[in-house]
């Protein structure tokens, strides 16, 4: 799944869901290819009704394929703290070895955040438009290497859900082994700037 360029994210729809779940479809034939699973502890579950689960700590888990409990498809996960004003989320593959992490900007109008990989060397910028839900990856020299952009799901979908769908782009000149951090970072908007 992870040799990938392109991914086509459908969050499941649910009012007043406890943990966020997202499919990770193929957009040209829309078979399931992984799915992702957020995953809170208790206190932060009963918080998410007094403080805006945005700023609450939280674990997303990717696994290839459609079951979500089986450990032995776990890609990567995904781990954010409390915070109030910077969010930072941490990268780590199936065997807990940190693969990056991810540092958002306190002032944008669109949301940006910068990716480093484990070395702590930042590969990339996650950059958006002021008007809505279109980000760009930026590699260091200011090259797009892909793109994050919302895909419609409808007017009752999207007036009483929270739940979204996006495209994920990689450019064919994205490093393969820099397709982990890029996902991840597609992943980590929903989370980071869109949830509610």
């Amino acid at each position: 799944m992870l040799n990938r360029k392109t991914y086509f994210i459908r969050e499941h729809a649910g009012i007043m869901k406890l943990n966020n779940t997202f499919d990770i479809l193929d957009p040209e034939t829309q078979e399931q290819i992984g799915i992702a699973k957020e995953k809170r502890g208790g206190a932060a579950k009963i918080l998410r009704f007094f403080v805006n689960k945005k700023n609450l700590p939280t674990k997303i888990f990717v696994y290839e394929g459609d079951n979500y409990e089986d450990d032995s498809k776990l890609l990567f996960y995904m781990q954010r703290g409390f915070y109030l004003f910077r969010s930072s989320i941490n990268i780590y593959d199936a065997n807990h070895n940190l693969l990056g992490w991810f540092k958002s900007k306190m002032l944008t109008l669109g949301g940006a955040f910068t990716v480093y990989d484990a070395a702590g060397s930042q590969v990339a910028r996650i950059k958006g438009d002021w008007k809505g839900w279109n980000f760009v990856f930026l590699d260091n020299m200011e090259n797009e290497i892909g793109t994050v952009t919302k895909k419609w799901a409808g007017m009752g979908k999207e007036l009483f859900t929270t739940a979204d769908n996006y495209m994920i782009a990689l450019n064919q000149e994205s490093a393969p082994d820099k397709a982990i951090l890029l996902l991840a970072a597609g992943l980590a908007i929903d989370t980071v700037y869109k949830e509610k």
